[in-house]
């Protein structure tokens, strides 16, 4: 199998690494972090926008982009590069997530599984096979198998169940797509819920097939923070050293660096663009709600040294004027702060790890983020 991942650097003091991953439209370093553009577009921001601050890989969503605009539209366009207008990679989600949180089930059988869209309640059936399908037809970069979510603190049974499925549907993905003639590269999805024995059998099983890249499914869905740390901790050590690795659905600092800490190199949340859609912004000294009335009359930026338009060109004064008058623009200023802190913040994180200070890093940074300094 080809191999798309080179690590150039890993940190002497941790397992935090640094890397290289070559897709079909252009290089990635890693680890990365992936603005959510879940229709074809990150909400609130131009493609040049986030072209412009460095990003060269975004997320896009498979159940979204099938039920609209659908796949007879994006093969017209000849995918989804060409329909957005988007020249970087793209990363699709399999749409397991929303079929199982948006939509109404109605069965999950071997064969796939059947449920009603939740935009006019018409059923629908994706097997793992139709999956890759649809995402070879929007030109996915990285396509991610069909698996089975599960919700948190289900019984071990079920939690079993549902692996055993998801293990059924990697192995049907994985062979659908080796015989396709792919471009993108498909990535398998751990499962298990909160057992150290599936999540360790899912993991073994899913390296054993052979997948280019394996993504973490089932966390940060309401765990602790240090649950979190104990099962991603647990489930990386028995993932390749030669793959990707991405932990799915995590945006905030704490939980990038505790993930770069066990040697994940990819990650992707709403938290940037929906939190800055509602006001909430990235410093570093925390998140702050820029529509409260401290900022009323504060001249300064979101955060110095920041290149954004907010922090070059606007107080967070202003910031906040245009976010109590509901005024378009504060969305789209904030949604660009936040994907620009976050991109430099993973370029620091770069840097750190391959100056072999991770470690002082990631203590530093979070000493202020929480206030403890």
């Amino acid at each position: 199998m080809e191999k798309i991942y080179q690590q150039t650097h890993i940190d002497a003091n941790s397992n935090a690494r640094c890397g290289i991953m070559t897709l079909p439209h252009g290089k990635v370093t890693t680890p990365a972090f992936m603005p959510v553009g879940t229709n074809g577009t990150v909400k609130g921001m131009y493609h040049e926008t986030v072209s412009d601050i460095g990003y060269n890989l975004i997320l896009a969503n498979t159940y979204h982009l099938y039920l609209r605009p659908g796949t007879e539209v994006l093969n017209s366009f000849n995918g989804l590069h060409n329909f957005s207008n988007w020249k970087h990679n793209i990363l699709t989600d399999s749409g397991g997530f929303q079929i199982f949180s948006l939509s109404q089930l109605r069965k999950i059988q071997e064969e796939g599984v059947i449920f009603r869209s939740h935009i006019d309640g018409s059923s629908h059936q994706l097997t793992p096979e139709k999956v890759v399908d649809i995402q070879t037809t929007i030109g996915s970069d990285i396509l991610m198998c069909l698996d089975v979510c599960t919700a948190p603190n289900i019984p071990y049974n079920e939690a079993k169940s549902a692996w055993e499925t998801t293990r059924k549907w990697a192995h049907r993905s994985f062979e659908h797509w080796n015989k396709s003639e792919k471009k993108g590269y498909l990535f398998g999805i751990v499962q298990g819920n909160f057992f150290e024995d599936l999540r360790k059998e899912s993991a073994l099983a899913l390296s054993e097939i052979g997948f280019p890249g394996i993504a973490i499914g089932g966390l940060s869905v309401g765990e602790t923070s240090s649950e979190f740390a104990q099962y991603l901790g647990y489930t990386t050590q028995f993932l390749p050293l030669d793959v990707p690795r991405y932990v799915m659905g995590i945006g905030t600092p704490d939980y990038i660096l505790e993930a770069v800490s066990n040697g994940i190199d990819l990650f992707d949340c709403v938290l940037a663009t929906r939190s800055g859609r509602n006001g909430s912004v990235f410093t570093d000294d925390g998140m702050i709600q820029l529509k409260r009335a401290t900022h009323e009359f504060d001249s300064g930026p979101i955060q110095e040294g920041c290149t954004c338009t907010a922090c070059t060109k606007y107080s967070r004064g202003y910031l906040r004027h245009v976010f109590k008058a509901k005024e378009m623009l504060a969305g789209m200023l904030a949604t660009e702060h936040n994907l620009t802190y976050l991109y430099n913040f993973m370029n620091n994180m770069r840097a750190a790890i391959n100056e072999d200070r991770f470690t002082q890093f990631k203590t530093s940074f979070l000493d202020r983020y929480y206030g403890k300094t």
